[in-house]
């Protein structure tokens, strides 16, 4: 099979694309061949050893995948040969073949195809998670999202909406905020242009937010703290700007409000129970067509490093998938 190679951390260019011998399944594994693999701005970074763990060299990046099963191993029950499936894993998605767990692998709906299953999982799986796990996000309570074109980020709008929140987006050109419109945001912010914390007070009446879901950090991550409501919820989801931003203590403290760490990966490894709820809560509302994942453009598996250049460009509206 096929596969993209990580010989030494780095950009996207020292990616190489090679042969590698079959893959086999432990007991509570499943061989997948991918059909498609979705890009997520967390694969820019651990290629680059920048991430929160740095797998051993060499490896395959890609978490992200759909495909149909080849093999399980002999604990699995749930999946057959033949299955339509997708899945997450903490890498090996950028290949022919992939080994998943079986507890994070789950059959398609008959209404996705395979690159929208692809773009399903992380985005959806993240944003529902920190929303309703994390933030316990209520009905009537104002949401403000950063980063909200991305894929992470305009799930979260759609999300929000959809369990009953007042949507504010914020992007960086009037593009990108259009596609927010289009998903579900009520407001929206671009704050290339706009101050930030002035226009999250203009938009609530002074009132702040109640939850702030932040995949990008860097310098705009105190200014919408600084907009936060009365027991306001910051969700820190990741940081797309490449900067870690470092908050004065004293501003959780006066609004008596919360930083709430989300890392969706390690709790579907570790909640796998929760997980499967959670996710069988989003197929059905994406059978119901109340989701939509927004594919920007496909590439080839010979492709990745262009692919993944356009991301740490933020040349990417909704997401990037890998078809197979």
């Amino acid at each position: 099979m096929k596969a993209i190679r990580c010989k030494e951390f780095g950009p996207p260019s020292s990616l190489v694309l090679e042969e590698m011998p079959g893959l086999k399944p432990k007991a509570k594994e499943v061989v997948v061949q991918v059909k498609a693999c979705g890009i997520n701005f967390p694969d820019t970074l651990i290629i680059q050893g920048l991430y929160q763990f740095k797998p051993e060299l060499p490896f395959t990046p890609g978490s992200d995948i759909a495909g149909v099963v080849k093999e399980i191993g002999d604990e699995v029950k749930h999946l057959a040969v033949g299955d339509e499936v997708f899945g997450f894993v903490l890498n090996g998605g950028f290949a022919e073949e992939v080994v998943v767990p079986s507890n994070t692998c789950f059959l398609k709906s008959k209404k996705m195809n395979f690159p929208i299953a692809a773009s399903f999982m992380v985005a959806y799986g993240t944003s529902y998670h920190a929303l309703k796990d994390r933030a316990k996000l209520a009905k009537g309570e104002t949401l403000l999202v950063l980063g909200a074109s991305g894929g992470v980020g305009l799930a979260a709008v759609e999300l929000g909406k959809l369990m009953g929140a007042k949507v504010i987006a914020a992007a960086s050109t009037e593009e990108k905020l259009q596609l927010c419109r289009e998903y579900g945001a009520d407001q929206t912010i671009n704050y290339s242009e706009q101050d930030l914390k002035s226009e999250i007070k203009r938009l609530t009446d002074n009132k702040g937010v109640d939850v702030i879901y932040d995949p990008v950090g860097g310098e705009y991550s105190e200014a919408a703290f600084r907009g936060i409501a009365w027991e306001g919820r910051y969700l820190v989801v990741g940081f797309a700007s490449g900067t870690i931003p470092k908050m004065p203590l004293n501003l959780p403290l006066l609004k008596t409000a919360s930083i709430v760490g989300v890392f969706w990966g390690d709790f579907a490894m570790r909640n796998p129970k929760e997980n499967m709820e959670n996710t069988r809560t989003l197929m059905k509302w994406y059978d119901e067509g109340r989701l939509r994942p927004h594919i920007h453009k496909t590439y080839e598996l010979k492709e990745v490093s262009r692919a993944l250049d356009e991301i740490i460009n933020r040349k990417v509206r909704g997401k990037l998938v890998i078809e197979v």
